[in-house]
């Protein structure tokens, strides 16, 4: 006859996932400071509600829109833009502000940059820039669909702008820096 061998489950239990306790200790010293890491995230954002920033074109004034030579375009353009900051508790400094017109997909001017401004919150600036292209190459086409859009009486173009900015929360001396 042979032996039956039979363990008890508290044997069984010794026999667990053997995981050296300094590995358990970082594990969750990681995990722990992670956590408060995203809470203290979580518990900014939810105080300050940060938005982002509105512009609004209040007027726009082509002067020029003429082709020398072949395919070199001489544009100028005069906008006013309504810079607003939506935010309560938040403060933001532009440090660069640029600015281009765009007609199908093509840029028509070159970038115009606006000085760097502070705006509190919830204030709202008037900026004024001279958008200006001088001999820039267009596509072959370009002064046809100028001409067709002048015909049908409207002529659709796009301001397109980037900037980069520092936002500063007053009331909590949190300062993070924003694209």
């Amino acid at each position: 006859m042979s032996q039956v061998s039979v363990k008890s489950p508290k044997h069984c239990a010794k026999q667990g996932l053997n995981v050296d306790k300094l590995y358990k200790k970082l594990f969750f010293a990681f995990s722990g400071i992670l956590t408060t890491l995203l809470l203290l995230i979580l518990m900014i954002w939810i105080i300050l509600r940060p938005a982002k920033p509105e512009f609004t074109l209040k007027e726009a004034a082509i002067y020029q829109l003429s082709l020398s030579g072949p395919n070199l375009l001489n544009s100028s353009i005069q906008l006013t833009l309504l810079s607003k900051n939506p935010n309560q508790k938040v403060s933001i400094y532009y440090d660069e502000l640029q600015v281009y017109a765009a007609y199908k997909g093509q840029q028509i001017t070159v970038d115009t940059f606006f000085p760097s401004f502070y705006q509190g919150h919830q204030d709202r600036n008037l900026l004024t820039a001279s958008l200006v292209g001088a001999g820039l190459p267009v596509a072959s086409s370009f002064n046809y669909e100028v001409g067709r859009d002048k015909t049908a009486g409207k002529l659709v173009l796009n301001l397109k702008g980037e900037w980069k900015n520092q936002v500063e929360g007053r009331d909590l001396g949190f300062r993070a820096i924003q694209n």
